[in-house]
């Protein structure tokens, strides 16, 4: 599947209504998004089964400032609904297929059991 462009009138239905979504805050003018685009887009390419969106963070200066978004690029995760990733930074391919082979891990209700932070 590729990357498909996140706003604020689809973010939360994507976030709820997929078991894990990555997410990449960019703008056009940013030389890391745009170094970063194709790692990203490779990734969404790889796993089909997975939801990878983008928000264009001068196009959607609300949604970015209530996901407190501060730097670009970011990059976000969620698993069940949760967010369970973010920081900002481009990642090499395979820190990012790392990354998501962790989230994919993710026990999601044991974490809850065990009241700890969900992270990847």
């Amino acid at each position: 599947m590729a990357t498909i462009a996140l706003g604020a009138d689809n973010f939360e239905a994507t976030i709820t209504s997929h078991d894990m979504v990555i997410v990449d805050f960019w703008a056009s003018w940013c030389g890391p998004c745009r170094n970063f685009a194709p790692v990203f887009e490779a990734a969404s390419e790889a796993h089909p089964d997975l939801v990878f969106g983008k928000v264009d963070t001068e196009a959607e200066q609300a949604l970015s400032a209530a996901a407190q978004i501060s730097s670009i690029p970011t990059l976000m995760a969620f698993k069940d609904g949760k967010l369970v990733f973010s920081q900002p930074g481009a990642l090499p391919a395979a820190a990012l297929e790392q990354l998501i082979e962790g989230i994919r891990g993710l026990d999601m209700a044991q974490l809850a059991a065990d009241g700890a932070p969900q992270s990847a």
